[in-house]
C-alpha cells in the first residue's frame, strides 16, 4: 500500500508538473518551467535543458540548481560534447549510477559542482528531437525506472508545450512584420517620408532581433555593391562601404534572386566585431533584383530560423513594391515639374522674346529718323542691350527645356553644369550667354578644351579676383569659336596662376588659335579663340 501511495503521489506530481509546463506561452519561460518541473518531479539536485542547434551541438542551455558564483567560475556553458553529446546522438534515455564510470564522459571543468548519478531524456517536438532533459544527483542515490518513465512522460508534454509556444511566438512575429510592412507602405505612399530605405532597415532591426541591418545596392562599376544604408553594429564604418559581389553572400543573392540563410557567416567588421547568423534577401522590383536586405546577428548569437527568413522575404517583397510606388510618385512629380518648366520656356520664347525683339525693331526704326546723333547713339545702345537680353533669355530657355537625361553632353549643358558647380565659390552666379550654333560646331575634343579653359578661368576668378560679377560668353561666328570669361574684380598678376594660363595658351596653340589675358584694377578678361571645322568629328568606341 505505501508503494501504491508513493506511485499515486508521484502521478499527481506529474499532473501538477504537466500543468505548470503548459500554462505558459512565452518560450523562454516554458523552457525554464520544464527544467524546474523535472527536478522537482524526481528529486534531483541539478537539471538542465539543452536545445539542439540545427548544425549540431547545443544552441541554448537552460540550467537549474547551480549558484551564480558556480556558473561564473565554470565560464562558458556546455556545447554538447562528451556525455551530453551522446544523448544528442542517441535520442533514447540514458541512465547512469555514476557519470565518471561511463567512457563517454569527458569530465567536468574546474569549479563545476560534483555530480554523481545521471538521467538524460530526449524532448521531441513532433518527429524532431528539439532538445534533451539532463538531471543529476537524485536525492535517494540513483534514478529508478519509475523516474525515467516519469521524466519521459513529462518530456512528451514538454514537446507539446514547446510547439505551442513556438507557434505562438511565430504568430506574434508575423503580426509584427505585417504591421510594420503596412506602416512602411502607408508612409511611402503618403509622401511623408523620402528616406524609404532608412525607414525599412530601422524596422527590420527591431523586428528581427538582429545586431546589424544593411541595404546593399549595385553600383555603376560591374561586380561591385555599395552599402546604401546601415544601422546597428559598426554602422558608421559599414555605411557607404564598397563590397565585391564575387564570392559574397549579397552578390550571390543578387544574382540568384533567392534569399539565403547562414548559421555562421564569420564576416569581420571594423572594430574586431564578427558576424554570425545571417539572412540575405533580394529586393525585387518588376522581376529585377535591385538590391539586397542584409540582416545579421553577432557571432555566438541565437540562429535565425526558416520562419524568420520567410517573414523577412515577405517583408522585403512588400517593401520593394512600396519603394517602386514611391519612385513612380516621384517620377510623376518630376514630370509635372518638367511640364511646368516647358510651359515657362514656351512663354518666354513665344511672348517675351517676340515683344523685346519687336521693341528693338521699333527703336531701330526710330533711330533712323532721329536727327540728333547723340540721341540716335543712345537708342542704338539700347537696341544692343535688348539683343543681349534676348541672348540671355535664350540661354534660360535652353536650361529650362534641357532633358533630365541627356543623350549627349552638349557644350551648353556642360558649361551650365560647370557654372552651377562653381557658383557657391563666387559672389554671384556668372552671367552665361551663347551666340551662334555652338552645339553643332563645338564637338568632340573641342568640347573638352572649351570646358577646361572656362573652368580654369572661373576658378581663377573665385580664388584671386574678389569679383562681384562675372560672365561667360561662347560665340560661334566667322569661322571661329570664341570663349570670353570676364570679371569686375581687382585684377590678378599673371605670375599668380602662370601654369593655368600656360595650359590655356597651349590648348589654343594646338588648334591654331590665340589666347589673350588682360587684367587690371577694373577687372580681368580671358579671350580664347580657335578656328572650327565644318567636318563633323567621328564618334569612336560606341557599341550598340
Amino acid at each position: 500500500m505505501p508503494h501504491n501511495m508513493t506511485t499515486e503521489s508521484r502521478l499527481r506530481a506529474l499532473l501538477i508538473a504537466n500543468r505548470a509546463v503548459v500554462e505558459q506561452l512565452d518560450l523562454p519561460t516554458v523552457l525554464r518551467r520544464i527544467v524546474e518541473a523535472a527536478v522537482e518531479l524526481v528529486g534531483a539536485q541539478y537539471g538542465a535543458l539543452g536545445v539542439i542547434a540545427p548544425s549540431g551541438g547545443l544552441d541554448q542551455f537552460i540550467h537549474v540548481g547551480m549558484t551564480p558564483d558556480e556558473v561564473s567560475t565554470i565560464g562558458h556553458l556546455p556545447e554538447g560534447k562528451g556525455l551530453l553529446g551522446a544523448v544528442i546522438d542517441t535520442p533514447d534515455p540514458i541512465r547512469l549510477d555514476r557519470i565518471g564510470d561511463d567512457p563517454r564522459s569527458s569530465g567536468f571543468p574546474d569549479g563545476h559542482p560534483p555530480m554523481g548519478n545521471f538521467l538524460g531524456v530526449p524532448v521531441r517536438v513532433r518527429d524532431e528531437v528539439y532538445g534533451n532533459l539532463y538531471l543529476s544527483n537524485q536525492t535517494n542515490g540513483q534514478f529508478t525506472d519509475e523516474d525515467e518513465q516519469l521524466v519521459t512522460a513529462l518530456a512528451a508534454t514538454a514537446g507539446i508545450a514547446i510547439e505551442n509556444a513556438r507557434l505562438f511566438a511565430e504568430t506574434n512575429r508575423r503580426q509584427a512584420w505585417s504591421a510594420a510592412s503596412a506602416e512602411i507602405t502607408a508612409a511611402l505612399l503618403s509622401g511623408e517620408r523620402s528616406d524609404s530605405i532608412s525607414l525599412i532597415v530601422n524596422r527590420v532591426l527591431g523586428l528581427s532581433g538582429a545586431d546589424l541591418v544593411c541595404v546593399l545596392l549595385p553600383t555603376d562599376k560591374p561586380g561591385a555593391l555599395v552599402v546604401e544604408t546601415a544601422t546597428g553594429l559598426s554602422e558608421s564604418d559599414v555605411q557607404g562601404a564598397r563590397v565585391s559581389a564575387a564570392h559574397s553572400v549579397s552578390g550571390s543573392v543578387l544574382e540568384g534572386k533567392q534569399p539565403r540563410l547562414l548559421d555562421d557567416s564569420d564576416i569581420a567588421l571594423p572594430g574586431n566585431v564578427r558576424l554570425g547568423p545571417v539572412m540575405a534577401v533580394p529586393l525585387i522590383s518588376a522581376g529585377t533584383a535591385e538590391g539586397v536586405l542584409f540582416v545579421a546577428r553577432a557571432q555566438g548569437a541565437q540562429l535565425f530560423t526558416i520562419a524568420d527568413l520567410e517573414m523577412a522575404a515577405d517583408f522585403a517583397g512588400q517593401a520593394s513594391v512600396a519603394m517602386q510606388l514611391g519612385r513612380a510618385r516621384g517620377d510623376r512629380q518630376k514630370l509635372a515639374l518638367l511640364e511646368d518648366r516647358g510651359r515657362i520656356a514656351r512663354d518666354l520664347h513665344d511672348h517675351v522674346i517676340q515683344e523685346i525683339f519687336g521693341a528693338g525693331l521699333e527703336l531701330q526704326s526710330i533711330a533712323g529718323r532721329v536727327q540728333n546723333e547723340s540721341l540716335a547713339e543712345r537708342i542704338e545702345q539700347t537696341v544692343a542691350s535688348l539683343d543681349a537680353s534676348i541672348s540671355q533669355i535664350r540661354t534660360v530657355i535652353f536650361a529650362l527645356s534641357a532633358p533630365v537625361e541627356k543623350t549627349r553632353n552638349t557644350v551648353r549643358h556642360l558649361i551650365i553644369d560647370i557654372v552651377n558647380e562653381l557658383a557657391p565659390s563666387l559672389t554671384t552666379t556668372p552671367y552665361v550667354s551663347f551666340s551662334g550654333p555652338v552645339d553643332l560646331l563645338v564637338t568632340g575634343g573641342l568640347v573638352g578644351d572649351v570646358t577646361a579653359v572656362m573652368r580654369e578661368s572661373l576658378t581663377n576668378t573665385a580664388k584671386h579676383a574678389s569679383a562681384e560679377h562675372s560672365s561667360v560668353v561662347l560665340t560661334a561666328a566667322e569661322g571661329h569659336i570664341t570663349l570670353e570669361v570676364t570679371d569686375d574684380g581687382n585684377g590678378t598678376p599673371v605670375t599668380t596662376h602662370r601654369s593655368g594660363l600656360a595650359n590655356i595658351e597651349k590648348r589654343a596653340a594646338l588648334r591654331g588659335g590665340t589666347s589673350e589675358f588682360h587684367s587690371s584694377e577694373a577687372g580681368t578678361t580671358v579671350r580664347w579663340r580657335v578656328p572650327y571645322s565644318l567636318t563633323p568629328t567621328s564618334q569612336k568606341g560606341l557599341m550598340l
